[in-house]
């Protein structure tokens, strides 16, 4: 299975925000939108990730600034990112490894959805439910050929 088919499924809304906005901007779309992490784009580029972990620190630090302090002083602007063709099982890895949550997935240089570990732990149940399906039917002779 490839990322492409995860995005397909999901959709490719992301939600961002640019590097100039507060973290307390950053926190309140994060509330309202229910979601772990925003993607941060200057000039249609991705150039950092904020993610609930990030503020988090910013909180045990420096809470009383959440106003003022702008999300580039906190982003992680080393990107980690998927491509829409890697291979599921390859994306899981590297995830697992680096220890991300949330991978933002480029096509061109530009955006082309967000995916969640959560995703990808969905996709292999949902993948291996199907399997076993068929396996049992497979096996109690409701193979309908």
């Amino acid at each position: 299975m490839k990322l492409k088919d995860i995005v397909k499924a999901k959709g490719s809304t992301v939600f961002s925000i640019h590097p100039d906005k507060s973290v307390k901007d950053a926190i309140e779309m994060l509330i309202q939108y229910n979601i772990g992490s925003l993607l941060v784009i200057d000039d249609a580029r991705p150039v950092g990730i904020l993610t609930e972990r990030d503020i988090l620190r910013i909180c045990a630090t420096d809470a009383e600034r959440l106003g003022e302090i702008p999300v580039s002083d906190y982003m992680t602007s080393d990107l980690i990112i998927g491509q829409l063709d890697d291979d599921l099982e390859d994306v899981m890895q590297v995830m697992t490894d680096r220890r991300i949550r949330h991978l933002p997935i480029l096509q061109e240089g530009y955006v082309a959805g967000m995916i969640s570990i959560g995703d990808l732990v969905k996709s292999q149940h949902d993948e291996k439910d199907v399997t076993i399906h068929y396996l049992r039917d497979y096996i109690t002779g409701n193979d309908m050929r």
